[in-house]
């Protein structure tokens, strides 16, 4: 299993930004395939809004492209999201995500979730 810690989500007005942080770390070896990010607002079922490979592949769900920027620091195994340009409808919490090779088996993992609230 891989851990997930996130971090950076809170208050803001609209049209301001913030940065998610996302750490993985596991007690057994890992390679990571896939971290992202989605967001589940009240009374509405989980979405994708942003993704990156392990080659920096990235993949944004059509309401934030242009506003979001996934990247990815294999180094430290942590994944980032900044949000400029932020809107009340961003307000979610927002999940971390990764699938990963943990020892022989493939593995997907969320994280707690932090959330993200935006005010008009």
């Amino acid at each position: 299993q891989v851990q997930l810690a996130e971090s950076g989500g809170g208050l803001v007005q609209a049209g301001e930004s913030l940065r998610l942080s996302c750490a993985a770390s596991s007690k057994s070896w890992f390679s990571i395939i896939t971290m992202g990010w989605y967001r589940q607002a009240p009374g509405k079922q989980r979405e994708l809004v942003a993704q990156i490979t392990g080659t920096s592949n990235t993949n944004y769900a059509d309401s934030v492209k242009g506003r979001f920027t996934i990247s990815r620091d294999n180094a430290k195994n942590t994944v980032y999201l900044q949000m400029n340009s932020l809107k009340p409808e961003d307000t979610a919490i927002y999940y971390c995500n990764t699938v990963a090779s943990v020892g022989w088996t493939v593995k997907e993992d969320w994280g707690q979730g932090t959330q993200v609230t935006v005010s008009s």
